[in-house]
């Protein structure tokens, strides 16, 4: 995720980051530029035609189309939306799990082994989200190598297993009782129930229909606008045509990355940092 000040308008209107929108369509705009002076030197200098009312077509489709491009980009937000959620309940649940295990166990090996367990359930979601798995992130433990939760084909679940493991240890041991079992059970169930959340808006996209029609209804509308646009505005539609793509097409390719807010994309959630803010929490208790 990028970091960056919301007030800062001119810094914002003239940087041009690598997942800018403008820089993503830039070759597309310049061959609808082209596309447009073609259109105009047909239409001015060999065909000769003109039309009435040239543009009130475009104009009626033009506000459909932005109304569908609203409904858009606000069902993506709302998905990118209900990920932070999820995962700012992770960071509470992960604390309060922490803290409520920090009181309960004495023992400074399996004090250390849950910090470790917990921190792991952690990165392993991000990891498991992203399709991916990086070691380095995970930390070794006096039972568990990073290796065997490696193996696994459900990340979070093979850590999570060793977790319940540790947890009922500690009652067959005597070292909780029923309950306070039952104390740090909501905590322990939360980790599942948030990544089936996670999974839930990551294997659910857009409705194939609905994002095809949206793609196809915005290519006709600007591949037709020169049509009309000409006969008003001569070769300067090729300046005005390229700014309606852009804007267009833009609101569609942002819809479209954060619909899966848990990539690596620059406007994702920032997991790295999350995770990371989580470790440092859950170290600094389990040391008191």
């Amino acid at each position: 995720m990028v970091d960056y000040n919301p007030k800062s308008w001119w810094k914002l209107i003239f940087v041009f980051h690598r997942s800018d929108t403008f820089r993503q369509l830039l070759p597309a705009m310049l061959g609808v530029a082209a596309y447009t002076i073609l259109v105009a030197y047909l239409e001015v200098e060999v065909l000769k035609v003109s039309f009435k009312n040239s543009t009130l077509v475009h104009s009626l489709v033009g506000f459909v189309l932005s109304l569908l491009l609203v409904f858009r980009t606000n069902t993506a937000y709302d998905r990118w939306w209900e990920g932070r959620k999820i995962w700012g309940a992770v960071v509470n649940n992960s604390r309060n799990l922490a803290l409520k295990l920090s009181a309960l166990v004495e023992d400074e090996t399996t004090r250390q082994r849950f910090r470790a367990l917990i921190s792991n359930q952690v990165m392993a979601m991000k990891w498991h989200l992203r399709k991916d798995f990086n070691p380095d992130d995970f930390e070794e433990t006096d039972r568990y190598a990073v290796a065997g939760f490696q193996a696994k084909a459900h990340l979070p679940n093979a850590v999570m297993q060793a977790l319940y493991l540790e947890v009922n240890e500690l009652y067959n041991t005597k070292q909780i009782s029923g309950e306070q079992l039952l104390y740090i059970n909501a905590e322990l169930q939360s980790f599942t129930n948030n990544i089936g959340a996670c999974e839930r808006i990551q294997n659910t996209p857009i409705p194939y229909a609905y994002s095809l029609f949206l793609k196809k209804i915005i290519f006709l509308y600007i591949f037709t606008m020169p049509i009309g646009f000409v006969n008003e505005f001569g070769y300067w539609a090729a300046l005005i045509i390229p700014l309606v793509f852009y804007t267009f097409a833009g609101l569609e390719i942002i819809a479209e990355e954060i619909e899966d807010p848990f990539g690596q994309d620059a406007n994702d959630l920032p997991l790295n940092r999350i995770s990371n803010n989580i470790r440092a929490n859950l170290k600094e208790i389990f040391e008191q």
